[in-house]
């Protein structure tokens, strides 16, 4: 996996008026969970926009106070309103040590349904995943290419490997939805099946 490496500076006053006096200062309060005891710590706000802002599942490598931790995003709190970043919380990568994370789901292909008329519509963007650091998949990757009009993927249509999923087996990531004016699947392969019996039968004629 990418990662984004982040300085920064140790906390030792916690509590509300204290992070509030971060955020004034362009910073955001984090805390990393999952070491021998908690690291607190804020960094400029600019420094999370490769690892927060983005599509694509990375891990943190978190410099405080001379020492270095990879980490992965836990919880992100954002403000209601302005939509800030308010705090982060990280769970510290360990080797042989399970963590869950958030894995993007990647598409390829075009729809057979998309391509009849019908309009593809992405349910689940991330699904939950729980895995040693070794195992973390940078994205799960679904071919859809065969998804015809009113079928989907769903999450126990996905085969992990070295992973576990932890959204519902029913779970629907991927759909094609009929729209107005779209070709039934179906109708079609009848009709490509019946254009292909015509040319024969014309073909065997010409030969008699």
């Amino acid at each position: 996996m990418k990662s984004v490496e982040i300085q920064g500076n140790e906390r030792t006053n916690f509590g509300s008026k204290y992070a509030q006096l971060e955020r004034k200062a362009g910073n955001v309060p984090c805390v990393i969970y999952g070491g021998e005891a908690p690291i607190h710590f804020s960094a400029p706000t600019l420094a999370f926009k490769g690892l927060v802002y983005t599509a694509e599942a990375k891990t943190a490598k978190v410099t405080v106070g001379g020492s270095t931790v990879e980490a992965v995003i836990q919880d992100l709190q954002f403000h209601p309103v302005t939509d800030q970043l308010m705090h982060i919380d990280f769970i510290q990568l360990v080797e042989g040590k399970p963590v869950t994370i958030d894995i993007p789901v990647k598409l390829h292909g075009q729809a057979r349904g998309v391509l009849n008329g019908g309009k593809l519509k992405s349910v689940l963007r991330k699904l939950s995943v729980r895995a040693v650091p070794a195992s973390i998949p940078e994205s799960i990757d679904l071919d859809i290419t065969d998804l015809r009009i009113g079928k989907s993927i769903r999450v126990s249509d996905v085969t992990p490997e070295g992973f576990e999923i932890l959204n519902a087996t029913t779970a629907v990531i991927v759909t094609v939805k009929k729209a107005r004016g779209a070709v039934d699947d179906e109708a079609e392969e009848g009709t490509e099946e019946g254009a292909e019996a015509a040319t024969e039968a014309a073909a065997e004629a010409a030969a008699e």
